[in-house]
């Protein structure tokens, strides 16, 4: 990358992302007295997975009062799960309400990060040929941004219409078609209610069933949010009752996988009785401990399986055909459009971006081969003032990712403060240190329900965990209040200069 730092405009801090991660990076810096920062968005406008996500039935599967910004309660959520595009609406509006909008470029997506160890800052570079430099580098893209496809032979071959739920046709018209869908997960339990009611044929193509709990879902009455308007204590109330609810399961997830069966009583009983016919029913029952795998919530999705014109089909698949699709026993099933529900590549942590650490090192190199590890999901051993939201080990199965987000920022804004307080240019996670860290972090993961036995996409192709927290949020909040001075190193002087 050139070096003519004279022409290469100079920025404090560059956030990588216009979803919650990094709109929360640019409400923390700029509360904290940080104005000279620009969050790079490669789209046209804020959201994240909530503005790529637009099949029908999008909606989070976290309660909408924990599922928002505590700096910014909303006691106008419509509904007790909020659907996507208002959580979009809901990030519109904070971007203009803290006046973030004008620190954002849309339309420039990063391609390449460089440390310069000799004057100790990032030099990046984007699509359109962009080129700036950092003092450091906050990445907020998040991991569910990149479609997972299955490795089924023949996805190119299909004549009709083929794609990923993330890449939803606006205004698709299935009427008198043969639609087949690939994958249960989460995005598909939500989207074939809406193509079962509307499809001449639906055949869902199910690998492993999912848990599915009841949707304790609810329309807010007017009456309700008026009150949280007048009474914005009320809508905090709210927030810290669904956080306590969902924060216990930490308890069966983490610690003690057996307490998962009472959890796993009412997913029996509402497939029960959703489902009447014992033979369908023994297909859309797994065969693992609840919370191996993501817990799913719906109402309609067992209904819609249910329907005269929807097929459940178990045999795995063999290929992909030009008319449809063909499974392992022969039967071609011949469809009109191929929907892939097949979720994201959530292992794959890097960005998609090429990151270049000291000596030369890349973190895409770095983090092959089921290796992704931060410190606390934040530092990298090897790439100083390098920030990552949402990084390895940081997701959950029981709680908010807003509430981690807010967390890790809070390492994050102390780091910087101690660089400046220090007169340190530089600041990075000793390599020991996250070695240690690791170690501890993959023993305690041994304990959790994820390592009872199933696969799923919360595991790398060897079954190494590398994207849930394996404990309490809270405990991950005290451990990211402050950073600890020991764990780091401080630079105050390029490195050639202390040679």
């Amino acid at each position: 990358m050139p070096r003519d730092g004279a022409s290469t405009p100079h920025l404090d801090v560059i956030v990588v992302g216009a979803g919650f991660a990094g709109l929360c990076a640019g409400y923390r810096l700029k509360k904290g007295g940080r104005e000279d920062f620009e969050i790079w968005e490669k789209a046209d406008t804020v959201g994240g997975t909530w503005r790529d996500n637009t099949y029908p039935g999008c909606a989070c599967d976290v309660p909408s009062h924990l599922y928002s910004f505590s700096f910014a309660l909303n006691p106008d959520w419509s509904r007790a799960y909020s659907p996507a595009a208002e959580i979009k609406a809901y990030l519109e509006r904070c971007t203009d309400e803290f006046d973030l909008r004008c620190h954002i470029r849309f339309g420039t997506e990063l391609v390449q990060g460089e440390w310069d160890e000799e004057a100790l800052l990032w030099r990046v570079r984007a699509a359109d040929g962009r080129e700036a430099t950092c003092r450091a580098l906050i990445v907020g893209q998040g991991p569910l941004n990149k479609p997972a496809y299955p490795d089924i032979p023949g996805g190119d071959d299909f004549e009709g219409l083929a794609f990923h739920s993330m890449h939803w046709p606006e205004d698709l018209d299935v009427a008198g078609k043969r639609v087949a869908v690939i994958g249960t997960g989460a995005s598909a339990i939500q989207f074939v209610p809406w193509l079962a009611e509307r499809a001449a044929e639906l055949t869902v193509f199910q690998r492993t069933p999912p848990w599915i709990l009841p949707k304790l879902d609810r329309a807010f009455p007017e009456s309700a949010k008026e009150a949280n308007r007048s009474f914005p204590l009320l809508t905090q109330l709210r927030r810290w009752l669904v956080y306590g609810a969902l924060e216990w399961r930490a308890l069966a997830f983490t610690m003690t996988p057996g307490l998962m069966k009472a959890l796993g009583k009412p997913a029996r009983d509402h497939l029960a009785a959703q489902v009447t016919d014992p033979e369908l029913r023994a297909k859309l029952t797994p065969d693992y401990v609840i919370g191996c795998k993501r817990v799913l919530i719906s109402n309609d999705y067992y209904p819609a399986i249910m329907r005269d014109n929807v097929r459940l089909e178990t045999t795995p698949l063999a290929r992909i055909t030009e008319r449809g699709v063909e499974t392992a026993k022969g039967e071609r099933v011949e469809a009109d459009i191929l929907v892939y529900g097949t979720g994201f590549r959530a292992t794959d942590l890097t960005g998609g971006f090429d990151l270049v650490g000291e000596g030369g090192r890349r973190l895409h190199e770095d983090w092959a081969d089921d290796e992704a590890e931060a410190y606390y999901g934040v530092c990298i051993a090897g790439y100083p003032n390098l920030f990552y939201l949402v990084g390895p080990n940081t997701g959950l199965g029981h709680n908010s990712i807003v509430f981690m987000i807010e967390s890790q920022m809070n390492l994050v804004m102390d780091a910087l403060k101690r660089m400046d307080q220090s007169g340190a240019r530089a600041i990075r996670v000793r390599d020991d240190v996250q070695k240690t860290h690791n170690s501890e972090l993959q023993e305690r993961l041994k304990r959790t329900v994820w390592a009872t036995g199933c696969s799923s996409w919360y595991q790398t192709k060897s079954g190494k965990n590398v994207t849930l927290w394996p404990g309490f949020t809270i405990d991950y909040r005290a451990k990211t209040k402050r950073l600890r001075a020991r764990d780091f190193e401080f630079l105050k002087a390029p490195a050639i200069a202390a040679e």
